[in-house]
């Protein structure tokens, strides 16, 4: 007779939006952990960028829902991080359904600070903020679902910063909308915490992740120009709009929960001093 103890099966991890800004970060810190990935994909190119014998890749589209239930079968657990500017409610709808006839058990999905709080009320809100519209969409649809579920909400991301200050900068004066206020986090700090999030059990919605301070639009660009070693005239804008009123409010920091610890002017000196630095020494252009 033999009886040696059953083996717990090892949960079964499906990641969407995995060959992203925040996707290789959560994929590694699961696989460090031990856990087999499935990363989910609208095309071939993510195989080459995790090469990884515990990483697996699925095909599928969000948008249209073609692929995704093939690319959910067999998983215990979804990390669902593929989002865009709109959209974000009907991929939700097509995940959630796949999820539910595959028998996921835990759904963890990734929002950010304001959701609930960005009115949507006017043609200029949904044009300039539809971003948080679109996920406060998303969530609507996870909070309902019959799936188990957690949501963390984020503030922006110092990557998704530096993006912005970038296209700020692009024109020989940079043209700031004024008074609006931001509380930037590290990427690595919130992948951390959703591969956290991932391994354990579900908890609806959790305590929000932010970056350690807050931030006016018109200091962050003066920032990165600095650690970029260029010179713009900063012009701030008015911008019209209840979405913009809010964020000049505060509805997307969360200042009770700046836990975050790497700060934006360490990010800028890793990410765009050390370029600067060696274009300077290559002789490159600055």
């Amino acid at each position: 007779m033999n009886t040696s103890p059953i083996q717990p099966k090892t949960p079964q991890i499906l990641v969407t939006g995995g060959t992203g800004r925040l996707g290789p970060l959560v994929v590694a810190r699961l696989r460090a952990a031990g856990r087999p990935v499935r990363v989910l994909s609208r095309g071939k190119h993510g195989r080459d960028v995790l090469p990884d014998p515990g990483v697996t890749f699925a095909t599928a589209d969000l948008s249209t829902g073609e692929g995704v239930d093939s690319a959910v079968a067999g998983m215990d657990v979804i990390v669902h991080l593929a989002g865009s500017q709109k959209g974000d409610g009907q991929k939700a709808r097509h995940l959630v359904a796949a999820a539910e006839r595959a028998g996921v058990r835990h759904l963890v999905f990734i929002s950010v600070v304001g959701a609930d709080r960005i009115p949507m009320s006017s043609r200029i809100d949904r044009l300039m903020f539809g971003y948080f519209g679109s996920k406060r969409e998303a969530e609507r649809v996870i909070e309902t679902s019959a799936v188990p579920w957690t949501i963390l909400r984020a503030s922006q991301f110092f990557d998704i910063a530096l993006v912005t200050a970038e296209g700020i900068c692009r024109m020989p004066i940079a043209i700031v909308p004024g008074g609006l206020r931001f509380q930037p986090v590290d990427t690595g700090e919130v992948a951390a915490r959703l591969a956290e999030l991932a391994l354990a059990a579900p908890a609806g919605y959790v305590p929000d992740i932010a970056g350690p301070r807050i931030y006016e639009l018109a200091e962050l660009v003066p920032t990165y120009l600095a650690a970029a070693g260029r010179r713009r005239r900063i012009v701030r804008m008015p911008v019209s709009g209840a979405a913009a009123r809010a964020i000049r409010e505060g509805a997307i920091l969360s200042p009770d929960r700046a836990v975050g610890r790497r700060t934006w002017e360490a990010f800028l000196a890793e990410r765009v001093g050390s370029l600067r630095d060696r274009s300077l020494r290559t002789g490159g252009p600055r």
